[in-house]
């Protein structure tokens, strides 16, 4: 191989390197540049709460002096609303899915 071929072979390898270093600066630059204004908005959400006004709270009932058939049927409830929430997001993911695989 001619002198002249590695020399291009080495500018076209290290123009390569430098698009894709520019092109990651641009990205991590956009990345950053929606983690602040995300940021921003989440201390504008901060600052509306009223920090002297505490949340709502439930009564706290000690397990121990709770109604045995009242806590098995507060962990069934939970159960069937865990069951019922897996199977929204199966259905989205297969809704997805069948919608990526059809789209043209």
């Amino acid at each position: 191989m001619p002198w002249w071929s590695w020399l291009l072979i080495w500018c076209l390898l290290v123009l390569s390197l430098f698009a894709v270093l520019i092109w990651c600066a641009v990205m991590l630059y956009r990345k950053a540049r929606g983690t602040l204004h995300a940021v921003a908005s989440l201390s504008d959400q901060i600052s509306a709460v009223d920090p002297g006004r505490p949340g709502p709270t439930a009564p706290v009932v000690p397990a121990v002096f709770a109604d045995s058939a009242l806590l098995r049927h507060y962990v069934e409830q939970r159960r069937a609303e865990s069951t019922h929430r897996r199977q929204l997001r199966r259905d989205a993911w297969i809704r997805r899915g069948k919608l990526l695989r059809n789209a043209r």
